[in-house]
């Protein structure tokens, strides 16, 4: 798994290849459609202020995921010892606190959303296409919450550790950051398609 995630461009091409395949084996295997009336009777404006929030999350949280690998990662290395602290002891620790409940609101306003909108028990049973990039969106959520964080709190010396633990602790979450990174190409289009046409089926 390192020769993917170590290289941020093979994760990016891995992600695009498995996109691909969701997409292929998506399109053979879901039979049926759902339906899309609301399974649980909410007023209109519920379940709008819902996708909106959904949407708000999403953006904090993917931002965040890419500002970490595509910025802050391969920046670190260039930056002077004396200046890492400023992000080791004040951006990481801000920017993970958003990124982690980003994934959280993420994760509640989706499900809201599919239940809301009758897809829910369909999605999670991989008879709709959305189901795909719910899969990913919660494996990457239990990343976040239970690889991710409590690894940088290591790494970025938020608890105590023996100092042989962080640069392992930080090997950790950079690989699950990529592995998420990776995902979150297929979950996006899983999610962007299903209202636009790209994941019709």
């Amino acid at each position: 798994m390192s020769k993917i995630t170590d290289s941020l461009p093979i994760t990016i091409v891995c992600g695009i290849i498995l996109t691909i395949i969701m997409v292929f084996v998506g399109q053979h295997t879901i039979t049926g459609s759902i339906s899309m009336g609301p399974a649980v009777d909410v007023p209109m404006y519920v379940s709008f202020l819902d996708r909106w929030l959904h949407v708000i999350s999403g953006v904090m949280w993917i931002g965040l995921l890419w500002y970490f690998n595509f910025v802050q990662i391969p920046t670190m290395p260039k930056i002077p010892d004396e200046l890492k602290p400023g992000v080791s002891k004040h951006i990481a620790p801000e920017a993970l606190f958003w990124f982690r409940w980003g994934a959280m609101a993420t994760l509640i306003t989706g499900l809201l959303l599919a239940l809301f909108s009758g897809y829910l028990i369909d999605a999670l049973l991989l008879r709709h296409g959305i189901g795909y990039g719910m899969w990913f969106a919660m494996i990457m959520w239990f990343n976040v919450w239970f690889i991710i964080w409590p690894s940088q709190k290591i790494a970025l010396g938020l608890v105590s550790a023996d100092a042989a633990a962080k640069p392992k602790a930080a090997a950790r979450a950079k690989m699950f950051s990529r592995i998420n990174t990776l995902l979150s190409i297929p979950m996006l289009y899983a999610m962007v398609g299903q209202m636009h046409g790209g994941f019709d089926f």
